[in-house]
């Protein structure tokens, strides 16, 4: 008797209900279930986490300054909860969804000070990076084994992802928020026709725009598959009315999720919204360079800690596409059935549109990476899945075909475990070669012991005040610059100082002001490429300030005569 005729014999229907009601009440930590698939998700996210945090732990990653951009982010938060509201006290160039983000570490930068404020907003960007592995696993989970551990290998190992996730930037937001509204919106293959799921899903990736407008890529892709298709698209319901409704309903509850969270900027500050989304943030960059497309697709290939020439990284961006694209057309072969999951398209088609956008614009950094992981970790996993299974014996049940699939699952196994081996020495490779702390702790230590607690301090690089807990002052008056770089593009059209942004008087009153109110100033070892100096502002500037303390990486002024 086989194994299956023993389980159907020893199992009736009553039995089955009524086993599966009491998982259905018991607490969701009970009903999760140890089976292989579940055991690979778990440990790649813990695996994910400890990496994460690892980073953390290395010299000057908490609780120093290692970005710009990670001071204007946490630095919008705590100057609301003081009071002052992001577009119209002061500019930033992102939708507030990270502002909203970091709220309670904001709030808890009242009690601790800015700097553990801080921390806690980073521990909290690590956090959100490693549950993508756990939901980009759970998005898979009903393809097998092979699909998840690939899938969750790349979500967790991922180098510009791992790196995004060293401080407070929204890579790892952004994707939390994408796969929240992917698990809504796919049941299993196929695009959900319920109208709950729908909503969620929609309000997700509305949010997701709320964090960071690269959402609009997925959204894009989705509203393509969401159309009335007939016969390509595998699981489309049949009634093209019943499509374009279930189109609306995402594309409304999308629209909904990100308008709200906006509107009381619109509302209080609407030219300020604009200069900061429009003018700053998507506008053009007047006599930018670009960066080399060959950066850019090494970053994305994930290569970014090998030398390699413009061939090998051409040519493993071909091997990368062709997998992809395997994983689309061998079961269609196979099947004679010009059909391709729905979960299939939308990761090739995400994938694609997110390539494509970082290869346009002119600007570029090695974090904008981390958004395609999701989509590129779960397009690999799904068509090497497919083409496995394409291939593989119907006859699933023979003992050969089971001593192949589980000879090939453990060769996978070995294979993604030299890959983590890999991703562990990058990272540390990356880690002795970054230019980590930009301020060493040291230097932070210098400037709260020469200035005050809440004295008035102007700088062009926020992490810097941030993390010498000098950010918030007491003084009557005080500036609330947040993000020197972004307030040149909003007030100079897309300009910054190298490209003409001192020729426009607005931008210069802003930092004349700010030098008039000022108590100290921090200027870092780049503020000449932030900051519109002119005769006049160095004139104004160096008759009322003193150097006091001077780095190779920044030099601390205080007024003369303080």
């Amino acid at each position: 008797m086989s194994d299956s005729t023993v389980s159907e014999a020893a199992v009736s229907p009553e039995a089955a209900a009524g086993g599966a009601a009491a998982r259905a009440r018991a607490p969701w930590y009970r009903r999760i279930e140890l089976t292989p698939v579940n055991v690979v998700i778990i440990v790649s996210t813990v695996i994910a986490l400890a990496l994460r945090l690892y980073q953390l732990t290395r010299p000057g990653f908490l609780l120093s300054v290692t970005e710009y951009d990670d001071g204007p982010y946490f630095g919008s938060a705590v100057r609301l909860v003081n009071g002052a509201l992001p577009y119209k006290d002061f500019l930033i160039v992102q939708p507030p969804g990270i502002t909203y983000l970091m709220l309670p570490s904001a709030l808890l930068s009242k009690v601790t000070g800015t700097a553990w404020g801080m921390a806690s907003g980073r521990i909290l960007t690590a956090a959100a990076s490693a549950a993508g592995t756990a939901l980009a696993g759970m998005l898979v989970r009903h393809r097998g084994l092979l699909a998840v551990m690939i899938t969750c290998a790349i979500s967790a190992l991922y180098p510009d992802s791992l790196r995004a996730a060293h401080t407070v930037l929204v890579e790892a937001w952004l994707v939390l928020f994408c796969l929240l509204g992917l698990l809504a919106l796919f049941e299993q293959d196929k695009l959900t026709s319920s109208k709950r799921r729908l909503a969620w899903g929609g309000l997700a990736f509305g949010l997701a725009g709320v964090v960071e407008i690269w959402a609009i890529a997925p959204v894009l892709v989705l509203g393509v598959l969401l159309l009335p298709w007939r016969g390509v698209v595998q699981g489309g319901r049949p009634a093209r009315a019943v499509q374009s409704r279930r189109l609306a309903r995402f594309a409304i509850f999308a629209a909904i999720g990100f308008v709200l969270p906006i509107l009381p900027f619109a509302v209080l500050a609407p030219k300020g919204l604009y200069r900061g989304l429009v003018t700053a943030q998507i506008g053009s960059r007047a006599g930018a360079v670009p960066v080399p497309v060959w950066y850019r697709l090494q970053q994305m290939t994930g290569l970014v800690q090998v030398t390699l020439s413009h061939a090998m990284i051409a040519a493993v961006t071909l091997v990368i596409v062709l997998v992809v694209a395997a994983g689309l057309i061998v079961p269609m072969l196979r099947s004679g059935k010009l059909r391709v999951p729905a979960l299939d398209l939308f990761a090739a088609g995400a994938s694609l549109a997110v390539v494509v956008m970082f290869l346009v614009p002119s600007q570029f950094h090695y974090h904008f990476s981390a958004f395609l992981t999701p989509f590129l970790a779960v397009s690999v996993g799904l068509a090497v899945a497919s083409v496995i299974a394409a291939v593989t014996p119907a006859e699933a049940g023979a003992a050969a075909g089971i001593g192949t699939w589980r000879g090939l699952t453990g060769m996978l196994a070995v294979l993604v475990a030299a890959v983590g081996l890999v991703a562990t020495v990058d990272l540390a490779r990356w880690e002795q070669t970054a230019p980590f702390p930009v301020v060493p702790p040291a230097q932070l230590k210098v400037i709260d012991k020469i200035v005050p607690a809440g004295a008035c301090m102007v700088t062009d690089d926020a992490s810097v005040t941030l993390m010498a807990n000098r950010f918030v002052s007491s003084v009557p008056g005080c500036p609330l610059l947040v993000d020197s770089i972004g307030t040149d593009y909003g007030y100079a059209n897309g300009r910054d100082p190298a490209t003409g942004a001192a020729k426009f008087p607005a931008l210069v009153a802003i930092w004349h002001n700010s030098f008039a109110h000022a108590q100290y100033v921090w200027l870092s070892g780049r503020e000449a490429h932030r900051m519109p100096w002119t005769a006049a502002l160095h004139a104004f500037f160096n008759a009322r300030f003193t150097p006091v303390v001077h780095y190779v990486d920044g030099t601390l002024y205080r007024r003369s005569g303080q």
